[in-house]
């Protein structure tokens, strides 16, 4: 038995045969051409190319009518790439002499480790595209093709040195129980679909496929990252039994989705849904979620050559509201930079250090035609539901005033035009910087509700990368430091009466639930299928309990300890969620 530990990027558990996915490369028999030969080289490349594309194109249809046409756009950006390096292949047959198997290995793998070399975890994870691309091409070229992953006709674990979206998106339910990777992160396309599927799945556990032969028995565990090769009959017996218990679990917690997320003593929690894409307000609405706590916007700048249309805005935001109909939802403007990062729309990416550069709102206000549109679609979604507006990483009150001078003149052009718009719409900031929360007092005087955005407050108060896995240690949402900023923050909002919710990661792991309640929250908001387990919790305990937690929570002076004592009081409450 072999345990490996990697990054949960999909939740529930899995048990099954192995199915190890081929990761040599392709053999490229003839490396260079008879002089002169060129054209016929290149009519071979351009033969190959347009079925690349094709299929490109196939793909993107298939995985929109399936996902949604965020999704799609993945494989349209990989048709549009497939166009643009055309000519560079060609250009290496004419003056090298490559074949052309040859010169596409040289020209996407040259491209790849240029992003790699960025040192950029979103753009590196990008250039997984890129040998997805090399591989389709040679595909072509070679004249063979690899169907396995849809040709599929049992039920396996999927274990890869990486997936390329293309593989992702054959993955079928029916027959992938899970999969994990040795390679990859949270921000890959690849982790986004497994989230979209409901596939468990693990990324980055290191090198493990040497160790693991098709057919072997493998456990994925998508909750803890944990991938286990070959397990001993006691593990096997363990996860066996703990999977039945999830199952009776999950069916219980199904029962309470129309069911309000009340404490013992009758104090009302709301709960609101994480989204990045239209189709998840379905996953929200299917797990009882209260409203949308926070609409990522970012997906719809990356992988794209061009700014989304005002147009397109829209209708993006106009999807999710009419689903989720008289129930809040909070779009929160675009959060590009850092690690994420559009090559049209960022010109600020070749900073030393981007997570304290240029991006977010600053980005916004360098842009102001950029931010105009999405507000503008914002705007105009408000008058088909309960719209809200979040600025994200507000870290003065100029910036804050700022975003609300240009927002009302985005309402005065849309009253000249006689568009219909929410007057009243209101108007939050997150709280994930340091110095928002200091100034919490001062923001809540501008802001109709705060969000508290756990993931950055904490690597932003700790100075800890939460990509860098060196300092992964120092990364920890229980540090006293982050909690005293958490509790001034709610103390800051409850003086002014300004609504405050949480919607990072901490929100969505049960070991804070109390904790958060304890300190005065009545709102969270966390990824859908959170959800259910995190209701559970909040009807099975009282605010008074939730109180003492608290109070000797911030008594407290280690992360270490407090996340000790959190999970062994959740343990006494609701033993199923840990």
């Amino acid at each position: 038995m072999e345990i490996k530990r990697g990054i949960p990027v999909s939740p529930g558990v899995a048990i099954g045969p192995a199915f190890v996915l081929d990761t040599e490369s392709v053999r490229i028999p003839q490396r260079f051409i008879e002089p002169g030969t060129y054209p016929d080289e290149i009519e071979r490349l351009r033969i190959a190319l347009r079925e690349a594309v094709d299929e490109a194109r196939h793909n993107q249809h298939v995985v929109a009518e399936r996902l949604g046409e965020q999704y799609g756009a993945i494989f349209a950006a990989h048709a549009m790439m497939l166009e643009e390096l055309g000519p560079e292949i060609e250009a290496l047959i004419r003056s090298h002499g490559f074949t052309a198997e040859l010169a596409v290995s040289h020209v996407m793998r040259d491209r790849a480790k240029a992003l790699l070399g960025l040192n950029q975890p979103y753009l590196a994870a990008r250039s997984a595209d890129l040998y997805d691309l090399e591989r389709r091409l040679l595909r072509h070229l070679l004249g063979h093709r690899q169907e396995r992953l849809s040709a599929l006709r049992e039920k396996v674990v999927l274990l890869a040195h990486d997936l390329t979206p293309s593989e992702t998106a054959q993955l079928d339910r029916e027959h992938i129980l899970a999969f994990a990777t040795e390679i990859g992160g949270k921000t890959s396309h690849t982790a986004i679909m497994a989230g979209a599927l409901e596939i468990p799945a693990v990324v980055g556990t290191g090198k493990f496929l040497a160790d693991v032969s098709g057919g072997d028995q493998v456990i994925v565990d998508g909750n803890k990252g944990v991938v286990i090769l070959s397990p001993d009959a006691e593990t096997l017996a363990h996860y066996e039994e703990a999977q039945r218990t999830f199952v009776s679990f999950e069916q219980s917690l199904a029962k309470l989705r129309d069911q309000p997320a009340v404490t013992k003593d009758d104090v009302r929690v709301q709960l609101f849904g994480n989204i990045e894409f239209p189709t998840e307000a379905d996953h929200c609405i299917e797990r009882g979620a209260e409203g949308v706590g926070l609409y990522r916007t970012e997906f719809l700048y990356l992988g794209r050559k061009e700014d989304p249309s005002e147009e397109e805005h829209f209708e993006a935001y106009r999807q999710v509201v009419e689903k989720m109909g008289d129930k809040p939802v909070v779009i929160r403007t675009l959060d590009l930079g850092a690690d994420k990062f559009s090559i049209v729309t960022d010109p600020y990416n070749e900073e030393r250090n981007p997570f304290l550069g240029v991006r977010s709102v600053r980005l916004c206000l360098r842009n102001l035609d950029l931010f105009k549109t999405q507000l503008r679609a914002i705007l105009r979604a408000s008058a088909l539901g309960n719209v809200r507006i979040m600025f994200p990483m507000i870290s003065t009150l100029h910036e804050l005033l700022q975003c609300k001078m240009i927002l009302r003149d985005v309402m005065e052009d849309l009253d000249d035009q006689g568009i219909p718009f929410n007057h009243d719409m209101p108007v939050g900031t997150m709280i994930e910087v340091p110095s928002a929360a200091i100034t919490a007092d001062q923001l809540a005087l501008e802001a109709d509700f705060f969000s508290i955005g756990t993931n950055d407050l904490i690597q932003y108060t700790l100075a800890a990368d939460r990509t860098n896995e060196n300092v992964a240690s120092l990364y920890n949402a229980a540090d006293p430091a982050v909690l005293r900023l958490i509790e001034r923050v709610v103390q800051a909002a409850a003086k002014a009466n300004v609504e405050v919710n949480v919607c990072g990661e901490m929100s969505g792991e049960p070991i804070y639930t109390m904790l958060l309640i304890g300190m005065g929250l009545r709102q969270l908001s966390a990824a859908p299928h959170n959800i259910p387990e995190i209701k559970k919790l909040i009807r099975s305990i009282t605010v008074k309990e939730a109180e003492q937690i608290a109070r000797h929570v911030m008594r407290m002076d280690s992360a270490r300890n407090i996340t000790n004592y959190l999970r062994e009081q959740t343990r006494c409450v609701l033993p199923e969620v840990l």
